[in-house]
Order: C-alpha cells, then structure tokens, then sequence
C-alpha cells in the first residue's frame, strides 16, 4: 500500500473546517502564496496553522508584529481580499523605498514564512453604511479597501451600482488592473476607471490624465453626489478629494475615509491597534526555524512547538509516513545539519539516532534543519 495513499488532500481538509480563526487562541498565519500585482506591488496571501475561516468585514484591517533584526515592529494592513472567500486573507503592500517593513515582506516572506497577527479590526466598510450606489475613490495603495469590497459584492453578485475610479502615477501602477477590468467587463453595474498623471513603460495612457477633478468626476458618474463615497488613499489625495467634494456641495455626512497614518486613526481605531499591539507583545513567543529539504529543494518555516511532519503536510510537502505516533519507522529521514526534540514509540534504534536519523512524525525541531529528502 502506498505510504502516503490515506493522506486527505491538504485543499479539502482546509474547505471542511468549520472553526472560526481566533487570534487569541492562535496568533500565527502562515503565508500560502506570494503575488507580483505589480513591479513594486505583491499580494501576501496567508492561511492560520490549523484549518480555519476568516471572518471581517471588508474595508477592516489587521495589525502585525513582525520579527525584524531581533525586533518586534507593529504594523497595520488593510486585508484586499474578500470575506466571501474566507479560507485564507490577505494583504497587498507597496515596497517603499528605504522602508523597513514593506522592503522585509517583498525580500524575505515566501511561501510557508510564519508571521502573527490580530484583528480584523476598523469600521471603514460598506457593510457600515449600506446603500444602493456607491463611489469608491482610492489613490496609490488606498486601493486595497475598495478592493476588498469591490470584490465582495461581485462574488455575491450584490445588485450594486458600484463606480470605482483608482489614480496612479502611470498604467504600470495600476494595482489589480487585470481584475478590476474584467469585473468591469462580467458585471454592467460596476465601473472601473482609472486617472494616470502620466505614461508608463510602452504604454501611452489614452484614459483620463493628470489629477482627480470635478469635471472628471462629472464624466465617470454624472450621479455621484447621489451615492454613498469611500476613499483612501495618501493623505494629500484624501485632502484634496475631500475638499473637492465639500466645495461642490456634496453631502459630508456620506463621505467616509481612511488614512494609513497610525496618528489619523480614528480614536476607536487607535484604542484597537493600541490592544492588539499589547495583546501581540504580550503573547508568548513560539520560535520558528527553517526546515530545507535537500532532494525536493523545498523549505518550511516550522514552530518548535510542532513536529515537521504535521507542518510540512499542511504547507503541501509529500513525505512517507503511515502510523504518525513514531512506531512504524516509515518516516525515517536523516538530517543532514541541525537538531530536535523526538519522542518516539520504538520506531527508531539507539544506533540510528546516534548517525542522524530522525521520524519526522515526532521530531520538533530545536535550531534549523536540513533533511535529506
């Protein structure tokens, strides 16, 4: 019988878990995929440990705590996927130049890179002010909220009179211009219309140009003053749109924003990011090694408080095993450098351990591993 024949297929046992992601049980998200949205743009797509479901609102954020040359750095991320796909979440993050976080997540977070995080937290949502026409507005990375609920509303096919205009320096910034696009194309009550201020590489920008303004805005959606606005985006874009709108008469009361500056934070906003950032610093912290796999050329980030067996199953890692209580032997690996805890059942003699075997089935690991497999 083959050795791995009763493993459940890692995808199916994630859609069959009904439990709810709970940050205070489990702060650790293990990143799933990393994404080029753009030349300096990437998605960070995460998963919890366990199988688990994400629940928020879209348009909130998490707040992280990033281990970064022996320091803990907190950060808040809008989360740019929809809560309609609730299996994973994640963030789209803009590398800043000389920036210390947005630089370490664009060289160093890859697939099965382990992070923690709390949250959701914010109310800049549409679920807060339902309405039947909305206009989102987002210059640069403020496009990561309106993303979020962009697509929320096309995967539950909401009868939405969505307007969606996104302002970037030239069409290579676009962020999500491909989806966005074709959403456009699928659905006839949503708009996507971009505004450059100029042209990019090999592409001569034919749409709207420059800055946001009020005949323009007249074009895109002629009704805007009749829908319900969000926008995001840096704060000189948040200015300026804001003051566009109260000079022209608009109804402020509907006019909702959000700033990625921590000081601009809503008091109810600060006051969560301020016990999240408490509640991170304060959780005990698990260390985490790096697990190479000679043969298969492939590595894990790996908790010491979890056999390398369970961790490389999940982050879909094929390896022989069979009882997974340490008796039968199947999974028998030498390591090549590094060391681990291993409780075993007799699956393993004296004399193998003492040459550098190991069951991976229950070996946690104590420093960085490569095993030969």
């Amino acid at each position: 019988m083959d050795a791995v024949a009763h493993v459940k297929e890692p995808a199916a046992v994630r859609l069959a878990a009904p439990a709810a992601w709970d940050a205070e049980a489990d702060d650790a998200l293990v990143c799933r995929a990393v994404r080029a949205e753009t030349h300096d743009v990437k998605t960070f797509v995460f998963a919890a440990r366990e199988p688990r479901r994400f629940s928020h609102q879209p348009g909130q954020f998490l707040t992280f705590a990033f281990e970064i040359a022996g320091e803990t750095v907190h950060r808040c991320y809008t989360i740019s996927s929809a809560p309609t796909r609730p299996d994973t979440v994640a963030i789209t993050v803009k590398r800043v130049p000389g920036g210390p976080v947005s630089n370490w997540l664009h060289d160093t977070v890859k697939p099965g890179s382990m992070v923690r995080a709390v949250g959701p937290m914010g109310d800049f949502s549409c679920f807060a002010h339902p309405a039947p026409k909305y206009l989102l507005l987002s210059g640069g990375s403020g496009v990561t909220p309106m993303m979020a609920m962009a697509r929320t509303f096309h995967d539950l096919a909401e009868p939405r009179d969505v307007a969606f205009v996104h302002s970037a320096r030239t069409p290579a910034d676009i962020v999500f211009r491909d989806e966005l696009e074709r959403m456009a194309a699928l659905d006839e009550s949503f708009r996507f219309t971009a505004v450059c201020e100029g042209d990019g590489p090999g592409e001569a920008w034919g749409g709207f140009r420059g800055r946001l303004t009020l005949p323009m805005l007249e074009l895109i959606a002629p009704d805007w003053r009749a829908r319900e606005v969000f926008v995001c985006g840096p704060a000189p874009y948040m200015a300026a749109v804001k003051a566009m709108l109260a000079g022209a008469g608009f109804d402020m009361a509907r006019h909702h924003e959000e700033s990625f500056d921590f000081e601009a934070l809503s008091v109810a906003d600060t006051e969560a990011v301020e016990a999240a950032e408490a509640e991170l610093d304060a959780a005990p912290t698990v260390r985490t090694f790096r697990v190479e796999f000679a043969k298969t050329k492939r590595a894990i980030d790996c908790p010491e408080d979890q056999t390398v067996l369970d961790v490389a199953r999940k982050q879909g890692v094929r390896l022989p095993s069979s009882c997974s209580k340490g008796l039968c032997g199947t999974c028998k690996s030498k390591l090549i450098s590094g060391t681990v805890a291993m409780t075993h059942a007799g699956g393993i003699r004296q004399r193998e351990i003492d040459a550098g075997m190991a069951l991976l089935c229950c070996s946690k690991p104590t420093s960085d591993l490569v095993v030969d497999r």
